[in-house]
């Protein structure tokens, strides 16, 4: 199997495997939120390990633990404004991952979209509508991989006297933070850390409510019992990160020149520059995407967003970008990074594009 679907989850770092692996055993099982000895030690590793992912972050803030980058969202969007019209009003960009959208929606019914041009892009000085209050706009979007203008929007938003959510799932380890965003969720699993661990880094000065109640642990905001061993391997994976920004972007760079070469008579989804380019969105006029996928079995790749993959819709990211839904449905996303090698791009490509001959389209 040859595996390119960077977007939807990362291969496990193997230093970040071996960090985990004593929290998992007879010695190291401890609540982390206990008095004792061992539940101390356990206490220390989560700290070791939330700084280590502060260091993904800008400094002047505070690290949250939570689930996943969803939970982070969602304490974000209806920890900073709760529910109603005397909350105020939201504004997204229309290309936001599900757990940003539905979110929102949730929230403000009437919540305003942001457009984005034909290659993927809010434009900054886009108008924010009076009276809102929050405005969230992703840092890569993970479809297409645009790298949008973080600190421009964030800029805006404050203007207008809104506070600033930048998902950051995608480019967490990869770029540098947005700078002056007001919280910025991440996910540990997008940048080969384990999954079910995520973080909402918190600007200083920015207060919350608490959406998950019975406890009060995580700083009063996220109650439950943290997992040592998935804090650990989330610390783990981002200082492997930050150590290694350099040499996987040089890698990233490598691939997407090759991949570029090799579906050359395809056509990119998504600004070719502003972008992440360990994410390549092709399209082929005519292709049937999904069978594209069946008949390719031995690879691993996306159609579209691997949150909606078998919903049947096309995907709202291509449609924004003003697709019809035939070509958003002739779309496929490869996605690849650390682990992934030169030849094996060459094995997918070649496969995907005998494939792609089969059905008449190449």
């Amino acid at each position: 199997m040859i595996y390119l679907d960077y977007q939807a989850t990362t291969p496990l770092a193997p230093e970040a495997r071996e960090v985990m692996l004593p929290w998992l055993s007879d010695h190291g099982f401890a609540n982390p939120h206990s008095p004792h000895r061992p539940g101390r030690a356990a206490a220390a590793a989560v700290e070791v390990a939330r700084e280590q992912v502060a260091g993904l972050f800008p400094p002047g803030g505070r690290v949250i633990f939570t689930s996943g980058a969803t939970e982070a969202l969602n304490l974000a969007i209806l920890g900073s404004g709760g529910l109603g019209k005397a909350a105020g009003r939201l504004a997204v960009s229309a290309i936001e991952h599900a757990a940003v959208l539905d979110t929102a929606r949730f929230a403000d019914p009437d919540c305003a979209i942001l457009p984005v041009n034909a290659a993927g892009l809010v434009d900054p000085q886009a108008p924010i509508p009076q009276g809102t209050n929050l405005v969230a706009v992703m840092q890569v979007n993970n479809e297409i991989g645009t790298i949008q203008p973080i600190e421009e929007l964030a800029d805006a938003a404050h203007t207008a006297g809104a506070l600033f959510l930048c998902d950051a799932v995608q480019g967490a380890g990869k770029l540098a933070p947005p700078a002056n965003a007001d919280m910025i969720a991440i996910s540990a699993h997008k940048l080969h850390g384990p999954k079910g661990i995520g973080a909402l880094w918190l600007r200083d000065g920015i207060v919350l409510a608490p959406q998950i109640h019975g406890g009060g642990q995580e700083q009063g905001l996220r109650s439950g019992t943290l997992s040592p061993a998935l804090c650990a391997g989330f610390g783990a994976a981002s200082a492997l990160c930050k150590s290694l920004r350099e040499t996987d972007a040089q890698h990233v760079a490598m691939l997407w020149t090759k991949a570029r070469a090799l579906f050359a008579d395809w056509t990119l989804n998504g600004d070719s520059e502003a972008r992440w380019h360990g994410n390549l969105n092709l399209r082929r006029d005519g292709l049937d995407s999904a069978r594209l996928m069946s008949d390719c079995s031995r690879l691993a790749f996306s159609a579209g967003s691997a949150c909606a993959s078998g919903s049947g819709r096309p995907s709202h990211v291509l449609r924004a970008l003003g697709l019809s839904d035939r070509d958003a449905r002739s779309a496929i996303r490869l996605g690849f990074g650390r682990y992934t090698g030169e030849a094996e791009l060459e094995e997918a490509a070649a496969a995907i594009i005998a494939a792609a001959k089969a059905q008449g389209v190449c």
